[in-house]
């Protein structure tokens, strides 16, 4: 490639089962000419197609597992690359499968963009499926931007009143998520009409392509432009016992950026110190930015370790926080029960105080005053740690913003969080979890 390409996007696929993510993106790197001739000829031979004589089943390009392509539903996380003139993509080809809910939650965590695509054909009277409306619901939480795909439109032959019918279905989903302004667009992922180059099939859309679409919103947040946060994942000794023994720590500067002489405060202790060196392993640096591993050096003896964050002092810690969760277990929440809380390197205890209310997925109103939490279920509740975290916002920084809730007996993922608001630790009424 000798091209620069200035922004870089990436995309996750969401959506009800066969609802077409994996022919989507086989379409998107078949026609933008991601694939190398071997691979083309792979789908051409491929067993268990289900394409007509003749066609390549694209959806074969991410469901790489056998049991994918026997079952005709994707299970694990794919990721492709493919690139135009003016923009690079990732893209992330997610299960749609409710049993594989999970696995949606994890791709779309990497992604920037949400496409969710929609079945016209297999609408009832326009009302969609409610993995649809969960993978929405998902996708916005996560802060990503939603692009609705109508797909499968030669099945309707392109009727008009058929994708106005999903249209005014998905306006309405959006309307109840908060989402402004949703893109939605019809396309035919099998033949690629509307996918990546603008087709006439039906002269009452005027649109763009979903590729121009994508391209139009641009690149994710810059991380290196977020306050800094350095969670420390290990504590280094550097020359041992010597005269000239220094003690490093190192981890990834998940956002911001750090120099030699920069003033940090490590958290929750609030001390606050000076950075004297940055190394990576294999040379000295004047600075450093999000993304790269690094160990630093400080210019004072300070009580740090794993867990701890350096920061450019403007972090907040709390010990009460309210966040949006999704449930990934398969053991449903009791109240009472104690979790590991895994935001960056730290791990305290955890519990869920409470559950304000849970999304419910057929009409997408909040049920108040929810009693449990059970696989793929959607809430917003308020959880206590024993020992304070960052008090970051998911909608400020989504690198520090979002945790997990881990249950120590099993060490399954129960949920997924993202931070809504927070409580100060040091108020009076702080209870230990213990």
């Amino acid at each position: 490639m000798t091209q620069a390409h200035n922004r870089l996007v990436r995309i996750v696929t969401a959506g009800s089962v066969d609802d077409g993510k994996s022919t989507l993106i086989g379409r998107i790197l078949h026609d933008s000419k991601a694939l190398m001739s071997d691979q083309v000829n792979a789908l051409a031979n491929a067993r268990f197609s289900r394409a007509e004589a003749g066609d390549l089943d694209l959806s074969f390009v991410t469901d790489g597992l056998e049991s994918e392509r026997e079952q005709g539903i994707t299970i694990d996380v794919a990721y492709r690359y493919f690139a135009t003139p003016e923009t690079s993509f990732i893209v992330i080809d997610a299960p749609g499968h409710e049993q594989y809910t999970r696995n949606m939650v994890t791709g779309a965590s990497n992604a920037d963009v949400a496409i969710v695509l929609v079945d016209v054909s297999r609408l009832n009277r326009g009302h969609l499926k409610v993995q649809t409306r969960r993978h929405a619901t998902i996708a916005h939480l996560l802060g990503l931007k939603v692009v609705f795909a109508v797909n499968k439109m030669d099945l309707v032959n392109w009727s008009q009143s058929a994708f106005g019918d999903a249209a005014e279905s998905l306006k309405r989903l959006s309307r109840s998520l908060g989402i402004a302004d949703p893109a939605i667009v019809p396309i035919n992922a099998r033949s690629g009409d509307n996918v990546v180059h603008r087709e006439q099939t039906a002269a009452w859309y005027q649109g763009p392509s979903l590729i121009q679409i994508l391209q139009q919103h641009g690149g994710g947040t810059d991380l290196s432009d977020l306050p800094l946060r350095f969670p420390i994942q290990r504590v280094v000794r550097v020359d041992g016992h010597t005269h000239s023994a220094r003690r490093g720590y190192a981890g990834r500067i998940e956002t911001g950026r750090v120099r030699i002489g920069d003033e940090v405060t490590i958290g929750p202790h609030k001390v606050k110190a000076h950075i004297s060196g940055i190394e990576t392993y294999d040379q000295s640096l004047l600075e450093a930015e999000a993304g790269l591993s690094v160990t630093l050096y400080l210019d004072e003896e300070v009580d740090a370790a794993r867990g701890d964050v350096l920061s450019d002092g403007a972090a907040v810690y709390v010990n009460r926080l309210v966040a949006d969760l999704c449930w990934l277990d398969d053991q449903a929440w009791s109240p009472g029960r104690r979790y590991v809380l895994q935001q960056g390197t730290a791990s305290p205890s955890a519990r869920i105080n409470s559950i304000l209310h849970v999304r419910d997925m057929v009409d997408l109103t909040e049920v108040r005053g929810g009693e449990g939490l059970k696989l793929n279920d959607i809430a917003l509740v308020e959880i206590q740690t024993q020992n304070p975290i960052l008090g970051d916002l998911f909608a400020a920084n989504p690198k520090t913003g979002a945790f997990i809730l881990v249950d120590p007996t099993t060490n399954q993922t129960a949920a997924a969080g993202m931070i809504r608001s927070t409580e100060a630790f040091n108020q009076p009424s702080f209870e230990p979890v213990g």
